[in-house]
């Protein structure tokens, strides 16, 4: 698609100012300037093999604790615990009911070490930094997305972020989503549609085709129109803010598409506690309250000092 075409004033509404200009991160001006301008921005394979380890791993924990509940509830007798990544949650579900997978949620959001190693990843939040500064706070809003064959709830509709914290103050929420697999139309992978990033929140309803309400936009058609897809690499990231209008489609692959989503707000902004637990993850005015991993777990966001 198009992506310089110019969005419809009569669709969206008056357009917020630009971002100022912040010379700190590890992003080039030319990237900054792609994000100004498009609303989003592909690092591509930003994390190594090695950096998403712990995420994988605390993944794979939930899985089986998952498995272990299904044989508990006997549901399955086989935990397929030889299974591979990609592909155990798949088999584990695949002669249940899409009921059966939404007990355990449409995403996850665990307090496990490695969800917050990655939180803190110093490539991360570099490029983090180019956008919002350089006084961090990982809003408590991050997910695991498992996103499985066969069922519903994996097919994100069209939405803005924002349209889940309505009421939050205006300074950016910057999402960072990373695949810990391959992405492609196939398996479904992100699409955006550009330049809506500078918009206030667009109407949206509670869809019903999932069975979880995710919120969508009343523009699909519009959106479907100016659709760009982002098939990615797995620890590629992909930078927008939660104004930004995206989607993902169904995933018709035979493995699980995994992914993160984690999410960045300046410390200033309102933090949000009533979603979950966020921490500060990177201050250069005072280094000594960032967060450690017993602060996250405990649900202090800051350190005692």
């Amino acid at each position: 698609m198009n992506t310089t075409q110019e969005i419809n004033p009569q669709l969206l509404e008056t357009l917020i100012p630009e971002m100022p200009v912040i010379n700190t991160g590890s992003l080039t001006a030319e990237q900054r300037a792609f994000y100004d301008r498009e609303g989003y921005l592909v690092l591509p394979s930003l994390l190594s093999h090695d950096e998403l380890k712990p995420v994988r791993e605390a993944l794979e924990q939930k899985v089986s604790e998952i498995a272990e509940s299904l044989r508990a509830d006997g549901l399955i007798t086989d935990k397929r615990e030889n299974d591979p990544f990609e592909t155990r949650l798949v088999n584990l579900f695949k002669k249940l009911t899409e009921a059966d997978f939404l007990k355990y949620g449409r995403s996850w959001r665990d307090l496990y070490p490695g969800y917050f190693h990655l939180m803190s990843n110093s490539k991360i939040l570099d490029a983090v930094e180019s956008l919002i500064g350089s006084e961090i706070f990982a809003n408590p809003v991050y997910n695991a997305r498992p996103k499985v064959p066969g069922v519903a709830a994996g097919a994100v509709p069209w939405h803005q972020d924002r349209s889940y914290w309505p009421s939050a103050n205006w300074n950016p929420v910057i999402t960072v989503w990373i695949p810990l697999v391959d992405t492609n139309k196939v398996n479904g992978c992100l699409h955006v549609w550009p330049r809506t990033h500078k918009t206030r929140l667009v109407e949206y309803h509670s869809e019903t085709h999932t069975g979880t309400g995710y919120t969508e936009i009343d523009l699909k058609e519009e959106a479907d129109r100016h659709a760009v897809a982002l098939p990615v690499k797995a620890g590629s990231a992909i930078l927008f803010n939660d104004r930004c209008i995206h989607m993902s489609t169904p995933n018709k692959s035979d493995h699980v598409r995994w992914s993160v989503d984690l999410r960045y707000q300046p410390t200033g902004q309102e933090r949000m506690n009533q979603y979950g637990v966020g921490f500060l993850a990177r201050s250069r005015a005072f280094p000594n309250r960032v967060a450690t991993l017993e602060d996250w777990q405990a649900g202090r966001d800051e350190h005692e000092v």
